[in-house]
């Protein structure tokens, strides 16, 4: 069983982004920024947004961090959003998800523009995306074909298995896979919550992507020997052992899981810091050229 470092190659990546950035500083390049913006102080969206900007400063771009209170209206965000697309110094920014709830997310996503949507969230960028067109992809679904690609895993003609729907993995990993690119042309299913048989379908599957936000859903006896499996899953579950009081677990038993794999991401350390290393990657394509991006 290889275990698919998401931080080894998350770091990978870093490095060869900050050789980039150090290049364009020799020539008196201005270098990528990245802003952030969040609203109200949900623990998560904070721990993940510091992390960005961490990231930022490792690579040598700049950051911006715009935070605004909880009680922010739908309206002063947009005002926000509408400087943030108007900054030219700014090449990308993300707003941090999710929003409070007298906040209409989709309406925000619609107001930002697609050339800065380093998120890859906005309508014209998904509809990019599914016609195969220069775009930016959602950084965790990035991730996953970056360390598909960069682990070499043989993925054309063999039977992938999406468990979830979403927008921001589900859907585009599906899309992504079925696609003619190095880790793609493979024969895609999208299984969810309603799908009957589950296990009768993931025990065929040579790669299960698991991406529905059940912690240890994905068991030993759904899979068949020496499959690829990739959890994107990430929730916390109470345990008093712990010194925080939780621990962080992945929507695959990784115990039983990968006795049987081939490959396996752990959780945490798989597909996470992958997520991060390839929302820089957007925002220096972004800096680059829009037209670039893909």
């Amino acid at each position: 069983m290889i275990l698919l470092d998401g931080r080894q190659t998350s770091s990978k990546i870093k490095e060869e982004i900050a050789a980039t950035v150090s290049k364009m500083k020799q020539h008196n390049q201005r270098v990528p920024h990245l802003a952030a913006v969040l609203v109200g102080m949900d623990g998560a969206s904070m721990t993940y947004v510091g992390a960005k900007v961490k990231a930022c400063e490792l690579v040598g771009f700049e950051s911006t961090l715009i935070k605004l209170p909880e009680d922010t209206s739908e309206q002063a965000l947009l005002k926000q959003i509408d400087i943030l697309n108007n900054n030219h110094e700014i090449d990308g920014y993300i707003v941090q998800l999710p929003l409070p709830k007298h906040i209409d997310e989709q309406k925000i996503l619609m107001a930002i523009d697609p050339n800065k949507d380093v998120d890859g969230f906005h309508p014209t960028n998904v509809g990019k995306l599914t016609l195969d067109l220069p775009t930016f992809i959602s950084a965790t679904p990035y991730g996953i074909m970056e360390l598909l690609e960069r682990y070499d895993i043989s993925t054309s003609g063999k039977h992938v298995v999406v468990i979830g729907r979403s927008h921001i993995v589900g859907r585009p990993m599906s899309i992504l896979m079925s696609q003619k690119r190095k880790a793609g042309n493979a024969t895609v299913t999208i299984a969810h919550s309603r799908t009957e048989n589950l296990a009768a379908i993931t025990k065929q599957a040579d790669i299960v992507i698991a991406a529905l936000g059940i912690p240890e859903f994905l068991t030993a006896e759904m899979v068949k020997d020496n499959a690829v499996i990739i959890d994107v899953g990430i929730t916390r579950v109470p345990d008093n052992i712990k010194k925080k009081g939780y621990r962080i677990a992945g929507d695959v038993d990784f115990e039983s899981v990968s006795k049987k794999a081939s490959h396996i991401t752990p959780v945490p350390g798989g597909v996470g810091p992958m997520t991060i290393a390839m929302l820089l990657k957007n925002t220096l394509q972004a800096r680059e050229g829009f037209g670039d991006a893909h």
